[in-house]
């Protein structure tokens, strides 16, 4: 949910981990894991009597379809990169490119033949028409295949694409959809290319999806190459160098480019960049890229062993990456390896509708994605030890987290043994639930995990802001537990049960504790 006000933290979370110097302390445990605001205590042996870690790195399934483990581009940070849109000044000096295709006459007088019952005579004679011209001219045919401006790929043909063009009538035709959702050839003419680039002005945002701006430098890109290839100034490049898979080579992703949308303090990113991971990760059943960062600890070794800090909502808690890792850097928290997820970069999401929609309405495939898709990956990549691992997850990531661990028996793989619980804005899915039909059975029964099970042997840290209450009252329908409200209906239920959890408020409004939680969080769970 959105952002409000200031804040205090107090202190709370007793659970045991791992050093810094990879060796365990014995710690007694508290009588009670449910630990009071109020009250915090925590209870250790004096004798430190320490043991060599021989943890060994957790092997998940990795049940990710082939599409999307081709899709997985792992690289070096470019969240700082600065990307600039293309040159759209007519008058700026520009370079055409262009790859031919070079056919042979006959295998295309052949082809034509063997396809000529699935043509119109139209076509037919159009096709055969330009043959006859290329066979006159010297019998060979140069196909323009990829025409690029400034290194741009033109997604629209120009006149003098087509080598016997005489400055004339301009004819394209384009793939559609009629009213049936059938797909449907549209032809076009225009008597002057003045006309078709008109027509593109017109109907750039209906048939494209462009912007205004996107429109009109399509057609300066299209104009360019017009005259580049009427005139023969153009740049011939060798044939099968241009790869379609290149996503630099289409101009409006730079218009996609929504770094500007991410929070954080670009010098410290800058001071940790060369220990960030960025992986770029495409999930089938949710249909949507994300992108995700792995900043790794100091003096990190991959033959060791680390728990994962997984947050999401990394638009904004990457942003906290490098004070978590400053931590681990000054010896007050054992090296963990830090990693959030979010969105790719071509997303933006300023009413956060898509995030309410992946973290609350589609939770489980946002969790099946994580769980047998993310999480494996990364096991495979890098040796985690998922027992000791952390899935954090505030406001509608709150409501996520609840439904991660109350349904991680439903799952092999077992990714995380410990869970952030932050503000559950759980009357948010109460919402969507009266919205269509829907009871809140399965949420105020923690999904039914404890008709399924007798113990949960996962840590749970439930912690909100004791002002936070006020913040969304005008969301609050008659009859809806505020958020607070529904933090103890948890809280009483997870005492009834003998969850292993921590509970804890913080004298802050909605979202204004998480950075101070979060670090105190790292350094008592994974404490030198």
């Amino acid at each position: 949910m959105k952002k409000i006000v200031t804040f205090l933290l107090l202190l709370a979370m007793t659970l045991p981990v791992t050093s810094c110097n990879n060796k365990q302390e014995n710690s007694s445990q508290p009588e009670s894991s449910v630990q009071q605001e109020s009250s915090i205590t925590t209870e250790s042996n004096t004798a430190e009597t320490e043991q060599p870690q021989t943890i060994s790195p957790t092997k998940l399934t990795n049940k990710m379809t082939e599409l999307e483990i081709n899709s997985v581009d792992k690289h070096a940070l470019t969240l700082l990169d600065e990307i600039e849109k293309p040159n759209a000044d007519p008058n700026a000096e520009h370079k055409v490119s262009i790859e031919f295709q070079t056919i042979d006459l006959d295998e295309w007088r052949k082809s034509l033949e063997e396809q000529r019952n699935e043509l119109t005579d139209d076509e037919y004679n159009s096709i055969m028409s330009q043959i006859q011209k290329a066979e006159k001219a010297g019998g060979e045919y140069r196909n323009p295949m990829y025409t690029l401006v400034d290194g741009y790929l033109l997604m629209l043909r120009v006149p003098y694409e087509d080598p016997f063009y005489d400055g004339g009538t301009v004819t394209f035709n384009m793939t559609g959809y009629n009213e049936n959702g059938e797909p449907e050839v549209k032809n076009y003419s225009f008597d002057t290319f003045e006309e078709y680039l008109e027509f593109i002005r017109n109907k750039g945002t209906e048939l494209f999806g462009y912007t205004a701006e996107q429109t009109e430098l399509t057609i300066l890109h299209m104009q360019l190459a017009n005259e580049a290839l009427k005139n023969g100034t153009y740049e011939t490049l060798p044939e099968g160098s241009v790869d379609m898979n290149d996503q630099s080579l289409y101009f409006y992703d730079a218009f996609r480019n929504y770094r500007s949308d991410w929070e954080f303090d670009r010098d410290a990113v800058e001071a940790i960049k060369d220990s960030v991971d960025e992986i770029n990760i495409y999930d089938e059943e949710l249909g949507k890229e994300f992108v995700v960062h792995v900043t790794l600890p100091p003096d990190y070794d991959k033959d060791k062993t680390y728990p994962v800090f997984f947050l999401t909502d990394g638009i904004w808690r990457f942003g906290n990456c490098p004070e978590l890792r400053k931590c681990m850097e000054n010896g007050e928290a054992a090296p963990v390896i830090l990693v959030s997820l979010y969105y790719s970069y071509d997303v933006t999401d300023p009413d956060q509708w898509m995030r309410y929609n992946d973290l609350v309405i589609e939770r489980d495939k946002l969790l099946n994605f994580i769980t047998d898709n993310l999480m494996p990956y990364l096991c495979e990549n890098y040796n985690i030890d998922c027992d000791n691992s952390t899935l954090y997850g505030h406001s509608d990531g709150g409501v996520f987290t609840h439904n991660a661990v109350f349904n991680s028996d439903r799952y092999e793989n077992q990714p995380f043994g410990h869970y952030i619980i932050g503000s559950p804005a759980l009357w948010g899915l109460y919402h969507y639930n009266l919205d269509n039909n829907m009871t809140n059975d399965d949420v105020l029964n923690d999904y039914g995990y404890f008709d399924r099970n007798e113990t949960l042997d996962k840590s749970i840290f439930l912690c909100a802001g004791s002002l936070e209450d006020p913040d969304y009252a005008h969301n609050y329908r008659e009859g809806d537990d505020t958020t607070l409200e529904g933090v103890a209906k948890l809280k009483e239920r997870f005492e009834a049960h003998g969850v292993d959890f921590t509970h804890k408020l913080y004298e802050s409004h909605h979202y204004q504790y998480i950075p101070e939680m979060l670090v105190e969080y790292l350094k008592t769970m994974y404490p030198c």
